[in-house]
């Protein structure tokens, strides 16, 4: 294999150069972690929902750094026009892996429009063309994302997501409603490579950056082989991201709230003065207690604001991660996966 940035390799050591292999106008990118069993599950039910309509489709799975070796039974598809896999040089999580895919596609491969889902199989083939659709029918480009109607799920699972769900409104004003699975018309890829907010939380940049969106309602299926490598300590860092990609709001919204808590302990300063000087209801004593008190929790909620106030500023000023410019540094090889025609 050679530099994706020269030419695409393929697994049976033939070489082609970009723009001889030919891909379909609709390209479907997927982020994989070792999970090729899984993938070549999709491969197969992908194939057969396109081949049912009648309609044909591209794909790209980002190898984000798997330790397993590129492991794909033998592929034999028919509207699949070609499988290749985008290795990384390391791994970077399946939402910035997604970013450099979506970036790589935006330079290197032309298309109509991207389709973003993850392999496992949660998010259903049958629902692709559905989602392209929508976005054909509508009167301008925009994203459609799939809105999950019903989740599959444990109980566990459902409550801790709505309440982080709850969480995330309330720290940044913004429902968080979607994942990864989406469609991405290209006049929409080339503004989406250019907001530096998709390299930590795709779907919470995709808002950042007021990109156009409509929701198409979907149910979220099961997962087809295998066991999520997901932990707790994952998802919470998975939400995390989601809600650093609105860090200046966050910011300004705590600072807010500290200025605020600041002004309600002044008042109730005062009220403790005026009731020690002008009341004979004040217990010896009690008034320098509860002054000595809240001029502490003054003093804390001033050191709040400055950090709050420190985190909004070095936000507009950090240096931030481009994908349309950056994700050549994480691009190793894209590499042609053999594919057997039927029919």
């Amino acid at each position: 294999m050679v530099p994706a940035t020269d030419m695409l390799a393929s697994s049976n050591g033939s070489k082609e150069t970009p723009g001889v292999t030919e891909r379909d106008e609709l390209i479907i990118l997927t982020p994989v972690y070792n999970d090729w069993k899984v993938l070549g599950l999709l491969l197969a039910q992908l194939d057969a929902e396109l081949l049912a309509n009648g309609a044909s489709a591209s794909v790209v799975a980002v190898n984000d750094g798997s330790q397993d070796p590129v492991d794909l039974p033998a592929l034999s598809l028919k509207a699949l026009r070609t499988v290749e896999v985008l290795h990384l040089r390391r791994n970077l999580g399946h939402q910035r892996a997604i970013a450099v895919g979506l970036a790589y596609v935006e330079a290197n491969l032309p298309c109509a429009a991207v389709v973003v889902m993850d392999a496992d199989g949660e998010d259903q083939p049958k629902d692709i063309l559905r989602m392209v659709a929508e976005w054909r029918q509508s009167k301008a480009d925009k994203v459609v994302f799939a809105l999950r109607k019903r989740r599959s799920e444990g109980l566990v699972f459902r409550v801790c997501y709505t309440l982080y769900r709850w969480v995330f409104k309330a720290m940044t004003g913004q429902a968080i409603r979607v994942g990864n699975f989406s469609v991405i018309p290209r006049s929409l890829l080339r503004r989406l490579v250019a907001a530096s907010e998709i390299w930590n939380h795709y779907a919470s940049g995709v808002q950042r950056a007021r990109v156009p969106c409509i929701y198409l309602p979907t149910d979220r299926g099961k997962r087809l082989a295998g066991h999520s490598t997901m932990n707790f300590v994952s998802l919470v860092t998975h939400g995390m991201s989601a809600m650093s990609v609105h860090a200046e709001t966050i910011g300004t919204r705590m600072l807010v709230l500290a200025i605020v808590l600041g002004l309600l302990i002044v008042c109730a300063m005062l009220v403790v003065v005026g009731v020690r000087l002008f009341t004979t209801l004040a217990i010896p004593g009690w008034a320098t207690f509860v002054l000595g008190l809240l001029s502490l929790m003054l003093l804390q909620i001033f050191f709040i604001a400055l950090f709050f106030a420190g985190t909004v500023l070095h936000g507009r000023n950090a240096y931030t991660f481009l994908p349309s410019r950056d994700h050549s540094h994480f691009v190793d090889v894209l590499e042609l996966i053999h594919v057997t025609r039927e029919g």
